[in-house]
């Protein structure tokens, strides 16, 4: 199992966050981390751009996205955007892409969320048409009806990773990309559910084993500190359990809330609950870095204490 972590979205005004965003792939690459992610918020960068920084800054580690919301922009946009972004990264780009949510798309950009399954199937159709160039890129779909010509295309394998939780969506991402993004999944909703159902899809079309990635957030911390780690999860992390889409993802695990997704304790601890993941399927793990302490400085050291931690462990589960 591959380890990474999630870069980016973090508060602040836009010159300090740049910076920061600067230091903390530097940090990961140099701290000999897989991959990392950033994270598309809706009032936050573009992750697409950012990760085009990221890139300036490094040289060896994957750089990904989790995830471009499709609805957004047109799928000819998106694969000249991305096979961009590629190239000034020297093939190191993972796409993730998703549908994403209804309070999202529907609610915060006015734009129609419905058939949601159906309309990635469709947009997957173009974007890895468009991405398989140079030539022509002729669709006809159900959504799109697309006729146009590119120069572009990626030098080397550039992935496209789905956010994909239930089964349809599941059966989209094993037969059209080359993996999942997850978010909210435990163990066992991976194992029972996520894996058998994207590998099997995966299998039928003839496509190579799919990455699955699975993103929690971990904090190093004394046995006592375990359950105020989980609460400020549940605090700060906790907005994406109002999508049905997470919801139903629950059902099927055993966490109950993000905060029970939180690797947290001491090294051996979070070693263990990494290799359940391993267990379970995943082939990446995407490490959102969950600080805790009552002040500034106090966040900041703990911090920095956890991700040496991951940095360590980093080994352990290759």
């Amino acid at each position: 199992m591959r380890l990474g972590v999630m870069i980016g979205a973090e508060r602040g005004d836009i010159a300090r966050k740049v910076n920061k965003l600067v230091s903390d792939i530097e940090w990961a690459e140099s701290a000999g981390m897989d991959t990392a992610w950033m994270p598309q918020v809706p009032n936050d960068f573009d992750c697409l751009t950012m990760v085009a920084l990221m890139a300036a800054h490094t040289s060896k580690i994957e750089l990904g996205t989790a995830v471009v919301p499709l609805q957004a922009q047109h799928p000819i946009a998106l694969a000249r955007q991305a096979l961009s972004v590629h190239a000034m990264a020297g093939g190191r780009l993972a796409l993730g892409v998703g549908p994403s949510h209804h309070w999202i798309v529907r609610d915060m950009l006015g734009i129609p969320y419905e058939k949601p399954a159906a309309y990635t199937r469709d947009y997957l159709e173009v974007l890895n048409k468009a991405l398989a160039g140079p030539g022509d890129v002729d669709v006809e779909n159900g959504t799109f009806s697309v006729h146009n010509p590119t120069v572009l295309g990626a030098q080397s394998p550039l992935p496209v990773l789905v956010a994909a939780l239930g089964p349809v969506m599941l059966q989209i991402a094993g037969e059209r990309a080359d993996g999942t993004v997850l978010w909210m999944a435990d163990e066992k909703a991976i194992g029972e559910h996520i894996a058998p159902k994207i590998n099997k899809a995966a299998a039928e079309a003839g496509r190579p084993a799919p990455r699955i990635v699975a993103g929690i957030p971990v904090c190093l911390c004394a046995d006592s500190e375990i359950e105020a780690a989980k609460e400020r999860a549940n605090r700060i992390l906790a907005e994406a359990e109002t999508s049905p889409n997470y919801q139903r993802l629950l059902d099927r695990g055993d966490a109950r809330d993000v905060g029970d997704l939180c690797a947290a304790g001491d090294s051996e601890q979070i070693l263990r609950r990494f290799q359940r993941f391993a267990d379970a399927g995943v082939t990446d793990l995407s490490v959102r870095l969950l600080p805790i302490g009552e002040n500034r400085d106090e966040l900041i050291a703990s911090k920095y204490r956890t991700r040496e931690v991951i940095a360590e462990l980093a080994k352990a589960v290759r």
